[in-house]
């Protein structure tokens, strides 16, 4: 079995490994790409553009050929899979689409945290799709500053001020708090208020396991 991620920053491999880990992943199972051109890209624009999306698209259909499955870590780029799911040979996935189920799943009030402004819009429609015809809502909230500190390598501080927020939501009466993006994962640990937050990392990858192996029930065979 191969899994691959497409990343657009290079820590979060170290994420998804760790989360890989914790799932029983083994080290030869998961493979990883980074295209941080993409994100910034769609940083300089302000959004996902087409072509950007487009660019996206090609590089996840290119890694789809050598794997059992792909999954997209960037919320910023999410949308890009929308139109290529369905036509892949091999499952194609969002980890934040993930993330958006099973936080329907918990219910009740659902915070999702942001870093980048990039991805608020994509986040928010990708929610408010998720928690259509249930009794659940969602607010998408923006952290200021903590992106900033992510870009000039402060980890402590951005992970810091992203648990500092996931704390107060909990305060202001939040069920779950669901961590956009994968990079945020490591504030999880550190949230003192609440249920540890919902991470992208641990969601996708294991939507994208059922998905290889519901799969192989169906008679499609993993390399």
């Amino acid at each position: 079995m191969r899994i691959t991620c497409l990343h657009t920053a290079h820590s979060n491999i170290a994420v998804f490994d760790a989360a890989a880990r914790t799932l029983g992943i083994g080290p030869d199972v998961l493979h990883h790409e980074v295209r941080a051109d993409l994100l910034a890209a769609a940083e300089h624009a302000g959004k996902l553009t087409t072509d950007i999306a487009h660019e996206a698209r090609l590089a996840l259909v290119s890694l789809a050929q050598h794997c059992d499955a792909v999954v997209l870590t960037c919320s910023t780029l999410g949308p890009a899979v929308e139109h290529i799911s369905t036509h892949a040979q091999v499952p194609i996935l969002r980890a934040d689409e993930a993330l958006a189920l099973a936080a329907v799943h918990v219910g009740g009030k659902i915070v999702v945290l942001c870093a980048v402004e990039t991805t608020l819009a994509p986040t928010s429609r990708l929610f408010s799709q998720a928690t259509q015809h249930t009794k659940a809502s969602v607010e998408v909230q923006w952290v200021p500053g903590a992106w900033a500190m992510f870009k000039a390598g402060d980890i402590d501080g951005y992970l810091a001020t992203i648990a500092q927020a996931a704390d107060r939501a909990y305060v202001n009466g939040a069920s779950i708090v669901a961590l956009g993006q994968a990079s945020m994962s490591g504030a999880a640990s550190l949230v003192t208020t609440g249920p540890a937050p919902l991470t992208s990392a641990s969601t996708g990858l294991r939507a994208a396991l059922d998905a290889v192996l519901n799969r192989a029930k169906r008679g499609y065979d993993p390399r």
